[in-house]
């Protein structure tokens, strides 16, 4: 499935801006609709939607994207079945493309599953 890309939101005008703050200040429950329909979200998403509506109940405009999920080089050697030597490897000859937070890399998880499946479409066909 295709990830859509970022969306800005407008900020909004004062006249929407003070209610919504001062609902949120008040209520811990939140209802979403969908076509009519209730839908009691998860913790994580309640939490993402309320910290959404009180930026924008701020009058900041608001950036929604994905972010893909990354990896420490341990926790990615370990999911892929290698050792983080080879691994490093790997990321220093460019084979697994590698982000950098300061000094310390990151690995996509993406990228991971994209190595592995290419392995075994390179074993099968060898063997």
């Amino acid at each position: 499935m295709t990830q859509p890309r970022s969306r800005i939101s407008q900020t909004l005008p004062e006249s929407e801006r003070r209610p919504l703050a001062r609902t949120l200040a008040e209520n811990r429950d939140i209802t979403v609709f969908v076509d009519g329909t209730a839908v009691k979200l998860p913790d994580e998403a309640r939490d993402a939607v309320v910290d959404l509506l009180r930026r924008l109940a701020a009058g900041d405009a608001v950036t929604v994207s994905s972010v893909a999920e990354t990896l420490t080089t341990s926790q990615a050697a370990e999911a892929a079945g290698i050792s983080h030597t080879y691994l490093r490897n790997l990321t220093d000859a460019g084979v697994i493309p590698v982000e950098y937070r300061g000094t310390h890399r990151r690995i996509r998880k993406d990228a991971i599953d994209a190595w592995l499946a290419a392995q075994k479409r390179s074993d099968a066909g060898t063997v």
